[in-house]
């Protein structure tokens, strides 16, 4: 049926039978028996099957009329408005599932859920237990408007209906998949045998979201044609103006879990996007801090992550269970947030509590990671429970997987940029001719090809991803988003001092011959790779010296002794500064750097001049920001001499990167032996004359380590997530430990190897401390695991370890970079030795999938049994 329900049009797409929309009165036993099968198995409008049974080849079906039952002479009815039949071609789910449920899982068509992205609705009764109405399916007519968690329902039914892309055809037309109906007959005299005619695309009231993400294709421009079908009446259900509801975010977050298509993602993103800039644009800061799981940008320190202790408090006494009750189940499905949503049938209220907004849940959640000193738990407890008894159906957990800082369903930040422009672009926001966000609801741009809005898009896809990588704050970004649009961002959002940038780094290299083979054309300088840790240091107007992590976390309190140095280093006349650095641990009186492991010693808060025993030198190496002027955007050689311009040196405690410009091998190699003789870990070679790449690891900058010149050139930050009993000297510890990388596009840890060698007694016995307050019942949904390899114990993905390895290998046991390299089987390291633990890495900056894969082709052995060559691609990291 026609998407709008104007008029009711057949397509009925199966292999030899095909039945053209404008025979709306096709005379088909086959035909009807097709459709009236699938009209029941979806439980859709018997009446309506009945009639053309009835009917036969007299039904003729009018714009907006539907079918009496009585007989010739009986006025026809109205359609429902805003009854949709997106389910009349998708299989039935289980009589346990809800209206609700049926929605989502009939949109989707069945896809596949990922392991990563659990929906709430396929882990929980939430809707069941619920004591609200639920509206019938086919109902008569719409009695008031629907709830915006209904609305947000019907939103994402109607976000995507064809997953595959358009393909071109001589009439102009697209194809798409369609179901095969049960009872199928051979075909009849009226019947038209062949193949299948294309069918026109439905018109929804998303429609124009669905644009690819990258690249400007046919969905780009499919997208900009359908522009004007926007139809925001069929998503806002609440008053213009007024909050946005939780549930209709909650809502898109089920969609998206139940989706493993980035591109189909990105789509209902777009959507939800569109609805909030035209309703509420004030709601769409909150809107994307929710959907990052954020409460404020990464250099405030304001962070969730609340432990499960508190939660199962929380839990325990909205529903009156036990707290071991409660502990229980969320150890059998291993997800706190399935077990809120089951849960929230049993609150017991004599007054409902006002409904949740986007800005309220994220004002709370701002109190609950504010909220700190003498009983901060008890207070965030009661924070908590209130969230609780205000939510209704999914909402409930996904407050608590937000909470614990997981939202797990597959929406990656840059997904979010993504959506986020394209949403703006085709919301006309910033368009000085349409009003700016009001003209969100208003036409399509004036007489512009599909072809150039495609291309505006892509533009602004890249404009609104640049700015955030150079400021990353949205509250920067969405405000001058909604002022000015994405393709203006530049003018108004850009580096400053204040706001950390993350690091750009490197890529390995095997040798200094791959080097010179990259490099070839490009003039290029060696450093001193040191073995510390990142530091960039903000130098403001006011005087103010702060320090951040290559994670933006604020350091200042970890080196004081940093911050007082500074002002007496930067030279007169230099008014603010920001400065790329490795702080790493020195004796004064040797005059040599140390190790990591010595610098790790160091209190990570909170450190007072006096207590300082790690001294430590700042070596710096690179200058973003001088005086007004962004150098980000600059060649290296214009950074190196703003670096200059602006430090003295301090010997011991301040210097600059020891550095070299050669392109010979003997000299090259000569430099690398220095390096490695003065305790640095190598050599990072950088070219000239390219710009700094915030967020990236990039091809411009490459590392030579010592220990793996010629093997696999590199490290692993490898998070374990289990380990096995220790026997004989290591009873009591443990004896092995399995290791993870983590997946960013998926949101799960993947398995790499077993690590078990290598270990002294005494890092047994450490790592078993650290590790056993991470013990948790059973593996996480978003763990990707071989079944043969089930460990004793399984952790919390917290800790991170540098592992080095002798190579890689293909697995057909564990699960890293699964269909990268080989279609079915992961890669796997061989020979893992643990280097260090990673205190200034979170899990999820550990290494990736893309990463892995790419080493792995990246080795000698590979590379010579290779017969094409694989193009270098810079990778976000």
């Amino acid at each position: 049926c026609d998407d709008q329900i104007c008029s009711l049009n057949v397509h009925i797409r199966k292999p030899g039978l095909h039945f053209p929309p404008a025979r709306s009165g096709a005379t088909a036993s086959a035909f009807e028996r097709s459709l009236i099968g699938t009209l029941r198995e979806a439980r859709l409008i018997p009446r309506l099957a009945s009639t053309l049974l009835r009917s036969r080849s007299t039904a003729t079906l009018r714009p907006g009329v539907l079918p009496s039952t009585g007989g010739p002479g009986v006025t026809p009815r109205r359609w429902p408005e805003g009854l949709r039949l997106h389910s009349i071609c998708r299989p039935p789910l289980p009589a346990m599932a809800s209206s609700r449920q049926r929605d989502i899982s009939s949109f989707f068509g069945g896809a596949r859920v990922k392991p990563a992205a659990v929906s709430l609705a396929a882990t929980s009764p939430v809707r069941q237990a619920s004591s609200e109405p639920k509206p019938e399916p086919c109902a008569e007519a719409d009695e008031g408007s629907p709830s915006p968690a209904a609305a947000a329902a019907k939103f994402a039914k109607e976000a995507v209906k064809e997953e595959e892309e358009y393909k071109p055809t001589a009439s102009g037309s697209s194809s798409s998949g369609g179901a095969s109906l049960a009872g199928e007959e051979s075909a009849g005299d009226d019947e038209v045998v062949g193949p299948p005619a294309k069918k026109k695309a439905k018109k929804s009231p998303l429609k124009g979201s669905q644009v690819k993400v990258e690249g400007v294709g046919l969905g780009s421009i499919k997208a900009a044609a359908e522009h004007a079908d926007f139809d925001l009446s069929k998503v806002i259900t609440w008053t213009l103006g007024s909050p946005v509801p939780f549930g209709f975010l909650a809502d898109t977050f089920e969609a998206i879990a139940e989706e493993s298509k980035r591109l189909v993602i990105t789509r209902i993103l777009i959507g939800a996007f569109r609805a909030v800039i035209a309703s509420t644009p004030a709601d769409l800061l909150p809107m994307i801090y929710l959907c990052t799981n954020r409460v404020a940008p990464a250099h405030v320190g304001l962070e969730l992550g609340i432990g499960d202790a508190t939660l199962i408090k929380a839990l325990a006494q909205v529903t009156g269970k036990k707290e071991a009750a409660v502990r229980a189940e969320y150890g059998q499905c291993g997800d706190l947030g399935a077990v809120a949503a089951a849960a929230r049938g049993l609150q017991k209220t004599m007054f409902p509590p006002p409904r949740l907004t986007v800005p309220g849940v994220l004002r709370a959640f701002r109190d609950v990671a504010a909220a700190e000193g003498s009983g901060s738990q008890d207070r965030k407890k009661a924070m908590i429970v209130k969230l609780l008894v205000a939510a209704r159906d999914n909402e409930a957990g996904y407050v608590m997987r937000a909470l614990q800082g997981k939202l797990r369903i597959g929406l990656a930040e840059q997904t979010v940029l993504v959506a986020l422009a394209h949403a703006a672009v085709l919301s006309s926001v910033g368009d000085e001719t349409a009003g700016g966000a009001a003209a969100a609801a208003g036409p399509a741009p004036p007489a512009a090809s599909h072809e150039a809005l495609a291309g505006r898009l892509e533009e602004a896809a890249r404009a609104v991803k640049l700015a955030y990588s150079q400021c990353p704050s949205y509250d920067d970004l969405v405000p001058a988003l909604l002022a000015h649009g994405p393709l203006r961002l530049p003018d108004h959002v850009h580096f400053r001092p204040g706001v950390p940038v993350k690091p750009m780094l490197a890529k390995p290299a095997n040798g200094v011959s791959e080097v010179l083979d990259k490099f070839t054309d490009a003039p290029f300088t060696c450093e001193y790779k040191y073995d510390g840790e990142r530091a960039q240091i903000h130098f403001t107007e006011d005087g103010t010296v702060k320090i951040y992590s290559r994670n933006s976390e604020d350091n200042t309190g970890k080196y004081p002794d940093i911050a007082a140095l500074l002002p007496r280093m930067i030279k007169p006349g230099v008014k603010s500064a920001v400065l790329d650095a490795e702080a790493v641990a020195y004796d004064r009186v040797e005059k040599r750097v140390l190790p990591f492991q010595v610098l790790s010693t160091r209190a990570r808060k909170d450190v007072s001049l006096a207590s300082i025993k790690v001294a430590v030198c700042v070596f710096v190496f690179d200058c973003l920001y001088l005086d007004g002027r962004v150098l980000v955007q600059e060649s290296l050689t214009t950074r190196r001499e703003a670096m200059r311009a602006a430090l003295s040196e301090a010997p011991g405690e301040l210097q600059f990167a020891t550095a070299k410009v050669s392109t010979d091998v003997e000299e090259l190699s000569a430099f690398l032996d220095d390096a490695v003789d003065a305790g640095t870990e190598g050599l990072i070679v950088k070219t000239l004359g390219d710009t700094y790449e915030p967020s990236r690891r990039s091809s411009h900058w490459l590392k030579l380590k010592k220990d793996y010149l010629e093997g696999v050139g590199d490290t692993f930050d490898l998070v374990p997530i289990g380990a096995w009993h220790g026997r004989g000297k290591r009873t009591g510890m443990y004896g092995s430990y399995l290791l993870a990388v983590y997946d960013p596009e998926n949101e799960e840890y993947q398995t790499i190897s077993k690590i078990g060698t290598g270990f002294s007694e005494e890092l047994l016995k450490q790592l078993a401390e650290s590790q056993k307050e991470l013990v948790i019942p059973g593996p996480r949904k978003y763990y990707n695991w071989g079944e043969t390899l089930e460990p004793d114990v399984w952790f919390e993905p917290k800790a991170v370890w540098e592992i080095k390895a002798a190579d890689l290998s293909i697995s057909p046991v564990h699960k890293a970079a699964t269909g990268l390299v080989d279609a079915t089987k992961g890669i796997s390291i061989r020979f893992p030795r643990l280097m260090r633990v990673r205190d200034d890495k979170g899990p999820e900056d550990s290494t990736s999938p893309a990463q892995v894969a790419e080493m792995y082709q990246a080795q000698a052995v590979v590379q010579q049994n290779s017969k094409a060559s694989k193009p270098d691609v810079d990778d976000d990291y």
